[in-house]
């Protein structure tokens, strides 16, 4: 008996430990956070130069990599808007690009995801953290496609312009991408398959229930869309490629109205000159590079 008192206390104060050395850190992370903005806008009101590459920009709290660093150099320069930012294909909320925006910088999130478990973690993890439990972001379970993207971010009330659209669906990338009308973005994240070589403009043909994690390898790699196809429908909505990850897979595409002089466009080569990308080319494209991809071009001219 005395055992089981002495677990249940020891089980309480541990949980207290955990749960007061993740305020602690929580904190400390948003303050330091608030110092790299201010930094940031310092030496662009006194016409600094900060970084040259975007990437050096990068540190990661809840992106899968560097991300979070990024995003929030860029929007720190080009100026906070509405503070509102668009997930799809979001997880649980534990390891995706809005959460360190709605946790530490009082976003208003619009997630969706097409794993009801992930929704229910995700919806969870939100309403038992200190900073959005009075207002956790919208977070829907949805399968989306061309024909329902515009519709699902109506109903989530997700309309006009937002900070941040984040895509990665590992599939019909470059299909939702292009239906997408409901929302302006100011600043967009991609993933693409940079295993696709440079000059191919290649994308999966398009399919409302196109699932690639099921197939055998190497069939898995047949997904999303090569970064000169993303350049070519993105020039075409009006935005430019400004930069990716250390990886060259997760890139940035800026709205071309905003800092043309802080974020020129860079080009496809430059993202891919990186020993990943040059690997996934060299090792994995030829298995899969004779299956049934659509070769898209610019629209506009």
């Amino acid at each position: 008996m005395i055992k089981k008192i002495l677990k249940r206390y020891v089980d309480h104060i541990t949980r207290h430990a955990v749960r007061a050395s993740t305020d602690v850190a929580n904190s400390l992370s948003q303050q330091i956070q608030l110092r790299l903005v201010l930094e940031y806008t310092n030496a662009l009101h006194y016409d600094q130069s900060i970084f040259s590459n975007i990437r050096d920009a990068g540190f990661r709290v809840y992106s899968q990599f560097e991300e979070d660093g990024i995003i929030l150099y860029v929007l720190a320069l080009i100026g906070f808007g509405n503070r509102r930012v668009v997930e799809m294909c979001s997880g649980d909320g534990t390891e995706c690009m809005a959460t360190n925006l709605i946790l530490n910088h009082g976003f208003e999130g619009f997630l969706f995801d097409g794993r009801k478990e992930n929704v229910k973690r995700g919806v969870t993890f939100f309403e038992e953290r200190k900073d959005s439990f009075l207002l956790p972001p919208r977070f829907q379970h949805a399968w989306i496609t061309m024909e329902n993207v515009n519709q699902l971010l109506h109903e989530a009330g997700a309309t006009g312009e937002v900070d941040l659209l984040s895509l990665d669906l590992d599939g019909n990338d470059y299909w939702i991408w292009k239906a997408i009308e409901e929302i302006r973005p100011r600043l967009c994240v991609f993933e693409t398959h940079d295993i696709i070589p440079s000059p191919l403009s290649l994308t999966i043909k398009y399919d409302p229930d196109f699932y690639c994690w099921d197939k055998p390898d190497p069939l898995k790699d047949y997904r999303s869309a090569s970064l000169r196809a993303m350049v070519h429908l993105s020039k075409d909505k009006g935005y430019r490629l400004i930069g990716a990850h250390r990886y060259g897979f997760n890139v940035f595409f800026l709205r071309n109205d905003l800092a043309p002089r802080l974020f020129p466009e860079v080009s496809i080569e430059q993202i891919h000159d990186n020993p990943w990308t040059r690997r996934g080319q060299k090792e994995r494209w030829p298995r899969v590079k004779d299956l049934d991809w659509i070769r898209v071009e610019r629209q506009k001219k």
